[in-house]
C-alpha cells in the first residue's frame, strides 16, 4: 500500500522524473520541423550562423544529431580560403604603406591601417583557434540539450533576424560602395574581411544567448524545487525521507549543471577574447574617424551636391552598423550576467523555505559555489556591458570636440 502511494506521488511530481521529461523533450524536438525564426534545438538555432561560417571557410565541421565533428572534406578548402585572404590582407597593408595606395592624408592612413590590421588579426586568430572553438561549441551543444523547444523559439527570432538581416545589410552596403577603379581582388578581400568579422561576432552573441538560456533553466528548476517542496508537505510524513532524498539528488544535479555552465563561460571568454578586443578597437576606430571626417565637413556648411549627400548617408549607416553591433554584444553579455546573478537570489529564497538540515547544507554549498564562480562575460578583463557602449558612444564626440 505504501509503495503504491509513493509511486503515485513520484509520478505526479514532475521534479522527480527528470529522465522521462528529458526523453520526452528529445522526442518532441525530433518531431518539430526546423524553420527560420522557429528553432527547436541548438542546431536549428545556430543554423543560419553555421551556414554563413561554412561559406567563409570558418566552419570545417560536420553537424550530427548529437555532436559536432571536424570534417576533413571541409577542413582543407576552409584552411586554404582562410590562408589566402589572410595573406592577401597583409599584402594590402604592405602595398598601401610602401607604394602609397592608402590616402596621403595622415588621418586617412591611420584609419585604413587600423581597419586592415585589426581585420587581419581577427582572421588569423579565427584560423588559429579553430580547434578550441569546435570543442567549445560541442560543450555548449551538450549543456543546452536540457533546454526546452520553447526556450529556443524565444531566442530564435532575435538570433536569426540579426544574422540574416545583418549579413544582407553588409552585402548591399558593399555593393553600393563598389569603385570600378579599385582592384577586384582587393575589393573581394575587404568584403571577405568585413563579413568574417561580422559572422564571428554574431557567433559569439549566439553562444552568450544560449548560455543565458542555460542559466535561466537552472534558475527556473531551482524555483520549481521550492514550489514542489511546498506542495509535498501535504503528503504523509512517512514519505518525507524519500522526498528529501530526491530533493538532494535534484539539487546536486543543479549544482553540477551550474558549475558546467560557469566553466563554459570562462572557456568562452578565453577563446573569444582576442577577437572581441580587436572588434572593439576596430569599431572604436571606425566610428571615431568616420564621424571626425564628416563632422568637419558638415561644419563648413550644407552640401547641395547629391553625391555628397549620398556619401554622408552611407557613412551614417556605416557608423550605425558598428554601434549596433557593439550594443548587441554588450546587451547579450549584460543580460547573461544578470541571469546568472538571479540564481543566487533564488538559492536564498529556497534556503529560507526549507527546514531539512541536509538540504540546507547543500544549499549553503551551492551559495558558496555561486560566490566563487565569476560569470561575467569579458575580454581579457574588459567587461562587456552597458559601460562599454557608453564609452564607445561618448569618446568619438570628445575627440571631435
Amino acid at each position: 500500500m505504501r509503495l503504491a502511494i509513493f509511486k503515485q506521488f513520484f509520478h505526479d511530481t514532475s521534479l522527480f522524473s527528470p529522465s522521462s521529461k528529458f526523453q520526452g523533450q528529445i522526442e518532441s524536438k525530433k518531431e518539430e520541423k526546423r524553420w527560420l525564426f522557429y528553432a527547436t534545438d541548438f542546431q536549428s538555432l545556430m543554423y543560419p550562423c553555421f551556414i554563413l561560417c561554412r561559406i567563409f571557410g570558418i566552419f570545417p565541421y560536420k553537424i550530427n544529431t548529437s555532436s559536432l565533428k571536424t570534417s576533413k572534406s571541409y577542413n582543407i578548402p576552409s584552411t586554404l580560403i582562410m590562408c589566402f585572404f589572410c595573406f592577401y590582407s597583409l599584402i594590402i597593408i604592405y602595398m598601401g604603406n610602401i607604394y602609397g595606395y592608402f590616402h596621403d592624408n595622415v588621418r586617412k592612413s591611420i584609419a585604413n591601417n587600423s581597419f586592415y590590421i585589426f581585420g587581419s588579426f581577427i582572421m588569423i586568430v579565427t584560423l588559429v583557434l579553430s580547434s578550441p572553438r569546435i570543442r567549445l561549441l560541442q560543450i555548449i551543444h551538450q549543456i543546452s540539450s536540457r533546454l526546452s523547444p520553447e526556450s529556443y523559439q524565444q531566442s530564435s527570432m532575435l538570433i536569426h533576424a540579426k544574422d540574416i538581416f545583418g549579413f544582407s545589410f553588409i552585402l548591399i552596403q558593399s555593393a553600393l560602395c563598389y569603385d570600378p577603379n579599385f582592384p577586384i581582388v582587393n575589393y573581394l578581400s575587404t568584403i571577405y574581411m568585413i563579413l568574417l568579422v561580422f559572422v564571428m561576432d554574431m557567433l559569439y552573441i549566439n553562444c552568450v544567448c544560449v548560455l543565458k538560456a542555460c542559466f535561466k533553466k537552472i534558475n527556473d528548476d531551482l524555483a520549481n524545487l521550492l514550489i514542489t517542496n511546498n506542495k509535498s508537505h501535504s503528503v504523509m510524513w512517512i514519505y518525507h525521507e524519500q522526498r528529501d532524498h530526491l530533493l538532494l539528488i535534484e539539487l546536486n544535479d543543479l549544482k553540477k549543471r551550474h558549475l558546467m555552465v560557469s566553466d563554459t563561460v570562462q572557456r568562452l571568454n578565453i577563446i573569444f577574447s582576442p577577437q572581441l578586443l580587436a572588434t572593439i578597437a576596430l569599431s572604436f576606430m571606425e566610428i571615431t574617424f568616420e564621424l571626425y571626417f564628416n563632422m568637419v565637413k558638415w561644419k563648413n556648411g550644407l552640401y547641395i551636391n547629391l553625391a555628397k549627400q549620398i556619401h554622408h548617408t552611407y557613412i551614417l549607416t556605416y557608423v550605425i552598423y558598428y554601434f549596433v553591433k557593439i550594443a548587441l554584444i554588450a546587451w547579450a553579455c549584460e543580460t547573461g550576467k544578470n541571469q546568472a546573478i538571479k540564481i543566487s537570489t533564488t538559492v536564498h529564497d529556497v534556503l529560507n523555505n526549507i527546514n531539512d538540515k541536509q538540504i540546507k547544507h547543500e544549499l549553503h554549498l551551492f551559495s558558496l559555489q555561486l560566490m566563487h564562480c565569476d560569470n561575467t562575460f569579458s575580454a581579457k578583463g574588459l567587461s562587456l556591458n552597458a559601460t562599454l557602449v557608453r564609452a564607445v558612444s561618448d569618446q568619438p564626440f570628445t575627440v571631435i570636440v
